[in-house]
């Protein structure tokens, strides 16, 4: 009932969030005397940080439309490729010369924890004038009716696969944060099968390799209950009229609000400063403001099945580490991977997957040779340092770039 509540609740607030849009509209129109004044100004940000904070966030959209090819501006139009019903495979096509020499085609692993691929709109930028890039976009659960079938753990790494195969030979796959496991499974499976479309390079970017290594809040919260909690507590139902209705799953609201509580204070304080540089008509910040928590309050349901496994798997039996890890009944075992190169990347101060986490893949990935190995760690960010902003574009991106060119196929 609990998921019913929310919506209800939200429903219940909608008179509330048009009425504060309304007036918000009425103090910042130019015709309005009082929009100058700095109380008008105070009216209209306390109005627009309500409405803000009430409304429901739609998934947002990636908006590049255009990116550098040898310092030259190329259009871009996103096309899906590859459809699933809970997933699509979209392909950044970049307007390029059809004789120019191939860029290295990346497949990104979105993370599917709770937010939309667009998470990554940063990463696919910084990387899109030197590579062809193809992105995981996960669908909300609560849009998959039910007769379209379920998703686990199993369906995901059989999803990683069958990209892989329709991108074809000579892929860089890169895992950003949850994919790390199930990708790395994946290309462990390839290679005990002798796959041809094994990919050349596997980029793992501050993922629970394992989660053993220096344990994080998240970590701990995940391995000090049973599986039984986690399906008693945090698995509901959509409701109606939702097309998913009556599908069992984990809600990203939820998923949303562990993430706040986290840094609850440093939340606070950026709401209290949107208001005062509304209230100073300081635009800059306030776009910026704007800007990140249309992507970051945008959240989605993912399916009970796939969330219980892959916190059994990950955080509560450490499986992969373990060499216990199955799928569909067979071992994962990272030892067969010898061809594909292995780079990973973890940030310093990383709270959600510890330093050291994602080093671990090094240590269980045994047959691939040194040469064909790397490991960074970038000084000073977090986690989302890792795959986004001035120090992934300056510092990790290129790295990550001359590693894939290193290791390129010939195909």
């Amino acid at each position: 009932m609990f998921y019913q509540f929310y919506e209800m609740n939200h429903a219940a607030m909608a008179p509330l969030r048009a009425s504060a849009d309304l007036m918000r509209r009425a103090y910042s129109n130019p015709l309005n005397p009082m929009s100058n004044t700095a109380f008008g100004r105070s009216l209209d940000a306390g109005f627009e940080v309500f409405e803000r904070l009430t409304r429901r966030y739609g998934k947002p959209e990636f908006g590049l439309f255009s990116t550098l090819v040898d310092d030259e501006p190329v259009a871009v139009n996103e096309e899906i490729v590859w459809s699933k019903p809970f997933c699509n495979l979209v392909r950044f096509n970049r307007n390029v010369a059809v004789d120019r020499k191939a860029d290295p085609k990346i497949l990104l692993v979105a993370p599917m924890s709770g937010h939309y691929a667009t998470l990554l709109r940063g990463t696919v930028e910084a990387l899109l004038s030197s590579a062809e890039i193809y992105i995981t976009d996960w669908m909300d659960a609560r849009t998959v009716p039910l007769t379209d079938g379920g998703l686990d753990l199993d369906d995901y790494i059989s999803y990683v696969i069958e990209m892989l195969h329709h991108i074809g030979e000579g892929v860089h796959v890169v895992a950003v944060c949850q994919p790390s496991v199930p990708v790395l499974a994946a290309v462990a499976i390839m290679e005990a099968d002798g796959d041809t479309f094994s990919p050349a390079s596997m980029t793992l970017m501050g993922g629970p390799i394992d989660t053993r290594i220096n344990p994080t809040a998240v970590n701990e919260m995940a391995k000090g209950k049973p599986i039984e909690w986690f399906r008693d507590n945090v698995v509901m139902q959509v409701p109606w009229p939702q097309p998913g209705f009556g599908r069992a799953v984990y809600p990203g609201f939820l998923q949303l609000s562990g993430f706040m509580s986290m840094n609850l204070d440093r939340h606070m304080t950026a709401h209290k400063d949107f208001y005062l540089n509304l209230v100073k008509n300081d635009g800059e910040p306030a776009e910026k403001h704007r800007d990140f928590y249309d992507e970051y309050l945008a959240v989605m349901d993912l399916t009970a099945e796939f969330y219980l496994q892959t916190v059994e798997t990950v955080f509560i039996e450490h499986a992969l580490p373990k060499g216990t890890m199955l799928h569909r009944g067979r071992t994962v075992e990272p030892s067969a991977i010898r061809n594909v190169a292995l780079f990973t990347v973890e940030g310093e101060n990383d709270d959600i997957s510890g330093a050291g986490q994602t080093k671990a893949a090094h240590d269980i990935c045994l047959n691939i040779p040194n040469e064909k190995r790397e490991h960074y760690v970038q000084p000073d960010v977090g986690h989302y340092g890792v795959f986004n902003g001035s120090r992934f574009r300056s510092d990790i991106a290129p790295r990550m770039l001359d590693f894939m060119r290193k290791h390129q196929k010939a195909v």
